[in-house]
């Protein structure tokens, strides 16, 4: 079936189509076009005036609609990707956190079996194990209980019981981890950097030696930091400094605009991922909830827009939809819509080695596609061609049945 979405802006890495049109058939864009040009045989949808954009890939997500990924189950899984489905997330790699190496085995089968079952929501890219190889020191909302420096046999234990595994992050001072890093590079997987008190001289080690990519830049590391009176830079520096990605908690609260403008003006948008880190309580009300497992989680209170540990000394992951981070880039640190959206599509399909396929709207790429309004209000979202969510209350219209 051929699907023809007219009547909308369609935004490109490199312009806005005023007026544009988008073809898909059989999950994929057939074409992008300026106009409304004519399809035969196709089910149309009207856009109205609204933008058509690549959907958003969320390349760091813990959980949302009140489940998280290591709550060991098919459904957590299924329900989490259709939360954030409904605010433009087209595809996404779950994320765990720090836990015993068996947690870890068992989110990896569960992984396994919800990725042949997920058709309704966004689409997984496979799985980001945060942890456990992290600077106690960093830890931030990780349970200390289960951080550990890197342990061959137990990495090795891990990468052979699954090749879902797309990225790993850790503390690249810790002892092991540049030979870490460099199994992981083997192996095809992202190794990035997080939760860590690396110094310049530790982090280009191991950018030499595997490591490309920074982990919530800002969150859990060292900054400049004073050792026997003399000045360190830390991992933000390092980041700006080498020729690192990195990603961004763009919730406006882990990073406010001043940083989120500083990020974009040194790193912009090729080398800048925006991610949700969004927990269990993204999309649900405040109050109490569940930071990992609801078996052995941690408690956590969300409010002010955040999640926190209830002693409210630091956050512990953000309750973010991609359609806020977004909107933030774009209200808050002044970036421009086309920016913005690279940061949310283009560039964290790069990052992930699928720029083959998906972010960004051109003939032969996966049909992963977002109709927004001028406040980043989410119409519709699709995901390889299939509509799976919609919302005709804020101005969305189809001539078709779907």
């Amino acid at each position: 079936m051929k699907i023809k979405i007219t009547n909308g802006t369609v935004l490109t890495p490199f312009r806005a189509i005023k007026n544009g049109t988008v073809v898909v058939e059989d999950g994929k864009i057939l074409g992008v076009h300026e106009g409304n040009v004519e399809v035969p045989d196709a089910e149309e949808i009207d856009a109205q005036g609204l933008y058509i954009a690549p959907g958003f890939i969320d390349i760091h997500v813990h959980g949302g609609g009140g489940f998280d990924f290591m709550d060991g189950t098919e459904e957590a899984f299924l329900k989490i990707a259709q939360l954030h489905a409904q605010y433009g997330t087209t595809a996404l790699v779950p994320t765990t956190l720090t836990a015993e190496k068996e947690d870890l085995l068992q989110t990896l089968d569960v992984y396994e079996n919800a990725n042949r079952l997920n058709t309704s929501g966004a689409a997984f890219l496979g799985i980001h194990l945060e942890g456990p190889y992290f600077a106690l020191s960093q830890r931030g909302a990780q349970d200390p209980r289960y951080i550990r420096n890197p342990d061959p046999a137990e990495y090795e234990e891990i990468l052979a019981h699954s090749s879902s595994i797309v990225r790993w992050s850790a503390a690249p001072e810790l002892d092991g981890a540049i030979a870490f890093g460099q199994r992981l590079r083997q192996k095809g997987i992202l190794a990035a950097i997080a939760h860590t008190d690396a110094f310049y001289d530790d982090v280009l080690e191991a950018y030499e030696n595997g490591y490309s990519l920074v982990t919530h830049l800002y969150s859990a590391m060292s900054g400049v930091t004073r050792k026997n009176a003399f000045r360190y830079a830390g991992v933000i520096e390092s980041a700006y400094l080498l020729d690192l990605d990195v990603e961004i908690i763009g919730d406006g609260i882990h990073l406010p605009a001043p940083l989120l403008k500083l990020v974009h003006k040194i790193k912009g948008a090729d080398r800048t991922a925006l991610i949700t880190d969004a927990m269990r309580g993204a999309g649900m009300p405040e109050g109490e909830s569940t930071l990992g497992s609801l078996k052995n989680g941690l408690k956590v209170i969300i409010e002010d827009g955040v999640a926190k540990l209830p002693d409210r000394t630091s956050f512990a992951g953000s309750v973010a939809t991609f359609d806020r981070l977004v909107r933030n880039m774009v209200f808050m640190a002044d970036v421009s819509l086309l920016e913005a959206v690279k940061m949310a599509s283009t560039t964290p399909a790069r990052i992930m080695g699928v720029g083959e396929k998906k972010g960004s709207l051109a003939k032969g790429k996966d049909a992963d596609i977002v109709i927004f309004d001028k406040d980043i209000t989410v119409s519709m979202t699709m995901v390889e061609g299939r509509v799976v969510y919609s919302n005709y209350q804020v101005g969305f219209k189809t001539k078709s049945t779907i």
